[in-house]
């Protein structure tokens, strides 16, 4: 069943929410938004969340607030990073509330992880492709995102993000949940024989340990032809989650792929780098104006 709920108004922005998630702890949000319900001309048309693709700034933000808006969160709480396909996870606290909300300059630098334990903090991710990571540790009331393209997820950006919140919070991984949200699907997402290069180490690790483990899983690559494959960087990031501890049952993983549906989702691949980004949240909210 997919766990990302499509929610979709008349006027506000499109939301993809993890409504089990949400109903476990009272004031968690978390999800992912489509391409609709904002203010963005083409080619980001419209709900463009990245201030990094050449969309006008104003346009940008309105769309920002419009989605902390439909969230009932106060847009003061919006914190983000400035991506840069690595591994670097950085630990969020109250200071660090609303950095890069209305400019890149102000987000957490060379970071494609965010974890917090304050509430009251939006953490934000941005794509148009690449997979999104959800962590929540119900006992430790631990959050985080993680950033994985190929780069991301051959540097197993999700297991460094599992041992930041065990070092820093004293999460168990058995405890967290993990969450993989829409993105490419191995049906668009083909790759040549550089990119498998760099993969392939984590690939046989990865195939090895899910032999001896015996657990059922989708295909990881299919070799396609000259050298390239076709790539599954969702069942590649729950395969590393798996590694870092967190029990398969509890890992939600979602069946939309982003080149499939250009009606509902930006694709950097399948519209040629001329698209809008997506954003990824989670956050824990306490008192009033939040949700």
């Amino acid at each position: 069943m997919e766990p990302f709920k499509h929610v979709e108004t008349a006027k506000g922005p499109s939301l993809f929410l993890l409504p089990e998630w949400m109903a476990l702890k009272e004031g968690l949000t978390a999800g992912f938004t489509g391409r609709h319900g904002g203010a963005s001309a083409a080619p980001w048309e419209s709900l463009n969340c990245g201030l990094h693709v050449g969309d006008r700034d104003e346009a940008v933000l309105d769309n920002r607030r419009r989605l902390a808006e439909a969230l009932q969160w106060p847009y003061e709480a919006w914190t983000c990073a400035e991506q840069v396909h690595g591994n670097r996870v950085y630990r969020v606290t109250r200071e660090d509330r609303g950095k890069g909300r209305d400019s890149r300059v102000t987000a957490v630098q060379d970071t494609d992880a965010i974890m917090t334990a304050d509430k009251d903090v939006l953490l934000t991710s941005f794509y148009a492709d690449c997979v999104p990571l959800y962590f929540f540790d119900p006992v430790q009331e631990a959050v985080a995102l993680a950033h994985a393209g190929w780069k991301g997820t051959a540097l197993e950006i999700a297991r460094h993000t599992v041992e930041a919140m065990s070092e820093a919070y004293g999460c168990q991984p058995a405890n967290i949940r993990g969450g993989i949200g829409p993105s490419i699907g191995l049906c668009c997402y083909e790759v040549d024989a550089a990119v498998l290069g760099r993969m392939d180490p984590l690939i046989r690790e990865l195939d090895a340990l899910l032999k001896a483990s015996g657990f059922e899983a989708g295909p990881i690559a299919q070799p396609t032809s000259e050298g390239k494959a076709r790539i599954n960087l969702k069942e590649l990031n729950r395969q590393i989650m798996i590694k870092a501890g967190i029990l398969p049952m509890h890992i939600e993983l979602s069946e939309w792929c982003t080149g499939c549906r250009t009606d509902l989702f930006f694709s950097h691949r399948m519209e040629g780098g001329q698209t809008g980004r997506m954003v990824s949240w989670i956050g824990m909210g306490r008192g009033e104006g939040t949700a």
